[in-house]
């Protein structure tokens, strides 16, 4: 799905990896589940393109559902992956954590639930090897992309901010759907290690002014990211109810 000249979508609102485009090549950022694979190589046929045009993949955070593809074209094409050095040995399967569930509803985890089964959550493939970065770094990568750090989700989750597609890639630092609720809007996202943190963090996207807020999970935010960052604050504080549908493409 293409949102923007030179920006694309791999999967939908329950799990989505993302493609920055530019003549020099491609860089993915996430990589879903292990079966987007075929949405991947679908989506690169409908440009024009193949797996060879891919320079990169760029990880948001080590958790299984978004590592998918990345190993495969690491191991099958020589394609780096990069993850922050605090998401290193999470996103190579090493350790575990086991951060609370939260309010659910029945209906959306079971469509949650389906989809990961039968896009191969049974199956995570880890990295067995990555490259690691750092707050701040620049990459010499399509788009030129910035690495800014957003400890909570994760220690190591980052959003990656890409000024000529007006981009902010955020992971599960906060997310559009909760995939256990079937909520809309900006709201924190399930599955946090230290949820505090993960608000706190989010006051550093808001200098980037970038347009669009990519999640992990849930539709695209278009209405800037100060406007993103403040719903998420207001439905923390509400107790998790957040706006409906605003900012959806």
């Amino acid at each position: 799905m293409e949102l923007r000249p030179g920006l694309h979508r791999i999967g939908n609102d329950i799990v989505a990896a993302y493609l920055v485009v530019d003549d020099s090549g491609i860089t993915a950022v996430d990589a879903g589940l292990p079966g987007h694979w075929r949405d991947l190589e679908r989506e690169l046929a409908g440009l024009g393109r193949s797996v060879a045009d891919v320079r990169a993949v760029l990880l948001t955070h080590g958790d299984p559902d978004h590592l998918g593809f990345a190993e495969r074209l690491r191991r099958d094409h020589g394609i780096p992956v990069y993850v922050h050095a605090a998401d290193s040995a999470r996103a190579r399967g090493q350790g575990s954590t086991s951060p609370g569930w939260g309010r659910m509803r029945l209906g959306p985890l079971v469509r949650f639930l389906a989809y990961a089964v039968a896009k191969g959550a049974l199956r995570p493939v880890h990295l067995t090897e990555v490259r690691e970065v750092a707050d701040g770094d620049v990459l010499d990568l399509p788009g030129s992309p910035r690495i800014i750090a957003l400890p909570g989700h994760s220690p190591g989750s980052v959003a990656i901010h890409v000024p000529a597609v007006e981009s902010l890639f955020v992971g599960d630092a906060l997310t559009t759907r909760h995939v256990l609720t079937g909520q809309e809007g900006p709201q924190p996202a399930p599955f946090t290690d230290d949820p505090a943190q993960a608000l706190d963090s989010l006051e550093r996207l808001r200098p980037t002014g970038a347009r669009w807020v990519l999640p992990g999970h849930g539709a695209p935010w278009r209405d800037g990211v100060d406007a993103a960052v403040d719903a998420v604050l207001h439905a923390a504080a509400d107790g998790g109810r957040s706006p409906q549908g605003r900012g959806r493409r």
